[in-house]
C-alpha cells in the first residue's frame, strides 16, 4: 500500500477497491427500486425478496460497510436510520407491530457489504429468529 493510500479512511479505502454496492446504485438511481422514504441521509425500498408481507431495507446513504465498522462518528447517522425505521413502520400502519433487523458478517446473514434495517411485519414474528 503506498503513502497516500495509508492515510485513506478504511471506509475510502474499500470504496477505491470495490465497486459501488447495490445500496449505493439504488441510491444513485443506476438500478431501480420501489422507494418508500428518502431524505437526505437514508433511503427505504421494498425489499425484491420479501419475508413477511411487509419487507422495507432502510439503509444509510453514505456507505458505512456494517454496524461492526461504525465509528462514533456514524452515533447521528445511526440514530437516524432507527428514527427513520420506525417513522416508515408507521406511515405503512404496521400497528400490530414489527420487528428491526440488522445483519453483520457471514454468520449474522449479511449479504450486502452496506449497514441495512430490515423492517419485517405483517403477520406475528415467532421467537428465537434463524
Amino acid at each position: 500500500m503506498g503513502l497516500a493510500s495509508r492515510h485513506l479512511s478504511p471506509v475510502t479505502r474499500h470504496k477505491k477497491i470495490m465497486s459501488k454496492t447495490l445500496f449505493e446504485k439504488i441510491a444513485a438511481r443506476e438500478i431501480p427500486a420501489n422507494i418508500v422514504y428518502e431524505d437526505d441521509s437514508v433511503l427505504a425500498i421494498r425489499d425484491i425478496a420479501p419475508q413477511a408481507p411487509t419487507h422495507i431495507l432502510i439503509f444509510p446513504k453514505r456507505l458505512v460497510p456494517r454496524i461492526a465498522e461504525a465509528t462514533p462518528e456514524d452515533h447521528k447517522l445511526l440514530g437516524h436510520l432507527l428514527l427513520k425505521a420506525a417513522e416508515v413502520a408507521k406511515k405503512l400502519d404496521l400497528k400490530g407491530g414489527y420487528r428491526l433487523v440488522i445483519n453483520n458478517g457471514p454468520d449474522g446473514g449479511e449479504t450486502v457489504p452496506h449497514l441495512h434495517c430490515h423492517i419485517l411485519g405483517g403477520r406475528h414474528m415467532a421467537w428465537p429468529p434463524g
